[in-house]
């Protein structure tokens, strides 16, 4: 089958190269358009599309989905199915082109998770199972119908930068079964289930990421976990931002308020929560760059 991929971050990389692995025919790549980022302003090309132009891929990048000289030259594509990972919302007159219609991939075992920070979430609520899912486009988000789903663990200190490296390969191989399968007319589609329980996955925005310290300490280890490397937990130390990538659970009965600090001024700095401790380990002060704990109180006094 000929293939259009849309895509956009490291995420997508690895399912647009499991694809080409597996002799599948990419007519062309749809990524978001060149943007200034960083200090200096450079213009930043996705990971997607560094990926595609070092394969000698067709790229496409339209500001808008809807513009008529885009839609002409996708269609001109003739492609049977579009794959969609890690990219952003499609209009209909985009996922209804191809004859066999728009598959995704999503980083959740839907219906749970739907939304834009699948990842972090199930990381939050203290998840210890997650997976990929692969499905038909339609027109509410992520509720088409289910091809293919693969749970994989979450470890009890995992990231979610860990976590989405493991999803990220799992859900590559699950891409590839999924285009077989459909070429070979030998799947299933399963409709989502949606329950009064159903877990959601909304983007996150700063004012989630600053931690609570009245909460219980493992509520605030999962609100780290899920948010390190990106878009990270914070607190304030001395009237700054402190950023905390990971910090390890220490039980007690703190005699200390929710979010006083103890530290020896050397080798630690943990914070009191509701029912116990957080010791911070990797962390980075605002205006500063990202250190152990350590390293960190060797140069600042507290």
């Amino acid at each position: 089958m000929r293939i259009v991929f849309m895509g956009t971050p490291d995420f997508a990389v690895a399912s647009l190269h499991a694809l080409l692995e597996a002799g599948h025919d990419i007519a062309a790549v749809v990524t978001a358009a060149d943007k200034p980022a960083g200090r200096g302003q450079k213009i930043h090309e996705s990971a997607v599309k560094q990926y595609a132009v070092a394969k000698g891929l067709k790229v496409l990048q339209p500001l808008k989905l809807k513009d008529p000289e885009f839609l002409t030259e996708l269609e001109a594509l003739q492609a049977e199915i579009q794959v969609v990972v890690a990219f952003r919302m499609l209009p209909e007159v985009v996922w209804n082109m191809p004859p066999k219609g728009t598959i995704n991939l999503h980083a959740s075992l839907l219906p749970d998770y739907r939304g834009a920070a699948p990842i972090n979430h199930a990381i939050i609520n203290g998840e210890t199972v997650t997976g990929v899912t692969t499905f038909f486009l339609k027109h509410e988000i992520d509720t088409g119908d289910v091809i293919f789903s693969e749970q994989v663990s979450i470890g009890p200190d995992e990231t979610a930068g860990d976590l989405h490296d493991k999803l990220m390969e799992t859900g590559a191989r699950l891409l590839v079964k999924t285009i077989d399968a459909i070429e070979r007319n030998d799947y299933q589609e399963v409709a989502q289930a949606i329950t009064a329980e159903q877990k959601h996955a909304p983007k996150i925005f700063k004012e989630f990421c600053e931690i609570n310290w009245n909460q219980p300490a493992q509520q605030i280890h999962n609100h780290i976990r899920g948010l390190s490397p990106y878009p990270t937990a914070f607190t304030k130390l001395q009237g700054k931002n402190l950023k905390v990538f990971k910090a390890a659970l220490q039980p007690g009965n703190p005699k200390e308020d929710a979010g006083s600090f103890v530290t020896d001024g050397k080798t630690f700095l943990k914070f009191a929560a509701a029912d116990g401790y957080l010791a911070l380990e990797d962390i980075q002060y605002e205006g500063k760059k990202r250190m152990q704990v350590g390293e960190f109180l060797r140069g600042m006094r507290l």
